[in-house]
């Protein structure tokens, strides 16, 4: 009985302290990174009109998102995972072969009448804002991106939803910048 308590301590032991090793890339070179505790590797791939960029390291395990994401003239992809050197590859490109569904989204001019075709996985309409309802995002995204998005954007900038109708996000224009918070958000989740 002894025995078994004195394995099962080490392993506890062994295995509580145990860092998880990522891949960090940035444009084209990479290297291997050991992450904090509570973190976990990511992935990720942006478009913006027809520039493609790409990068991969740790992230907070609680920030991590599965999922892809439209706004219009900016598309996001990000993939995470947990084991070792597990991001050797870069999250997937947004797709581009519409799926039928259509969402408001808004454009550099913060007109958010514009009406986006979703490709892909992208299969729920989102509207997000900032705490002081002053600048707001709209587009598609895919059902793993919202159920994940939820949660750490509304504890942490504002609010953040996810409908399935068609143009069910509304089409109300917003007075502040949407590329401020486009950018905030999504430096937000790669530097958290």
């Amino acid at each position: 009985m002894d025995l078994q308590i004195s394995v099962f301590l080490l392993f506890i032991l062994f295995t509580a302290g145990h860092s998880l090793s990522c891949n960090l890339c940035a444009s084209s070179s990479c290297t291997q990174q050991t992450c904090s505790s509570g973190s976990t590797c990511f992935g990720l791939t942006y478009v913006v009109n027809t520039s493609v960029t790409k990068g991969r390291g740790c992230i907070a395990a609680s920030d991590c998102i599965n999922g892809f994401v439209n706004l219009g003239y900016i598309q996001l992809s990000t993939s995470c995972c947990n084991t070792e050197l597990c991001n050797s590859q870069d999250a997937p490109e947004p797709s581009n072969t519409p799926n039928g569904k259509k969402c408001y989204y808004c454009d550099v001019s913060q007109n958010c009448t514009k009406v986006l075709s979703c490709s892909g996985t992208e299969d729920r309409c989102i509207k997000a804002s900032d705490v002081n309802q002053t600048a707001v995002i709209k587009g598609c995204a895919s059902k793993s991106y919202c159920d994940a998005a939820a949660a750490v954007y509304n504890a942490t900038l504002g609010s953040f939803s996810c409908c399935e109708g068609n143009l069910c996000n509304g089409a109300q224009s917003v007075s502040q910048s949407f590329l401020f918070l486009c950018c905030s958000l999504l430096f937000y989740f790669l530097l958290h």
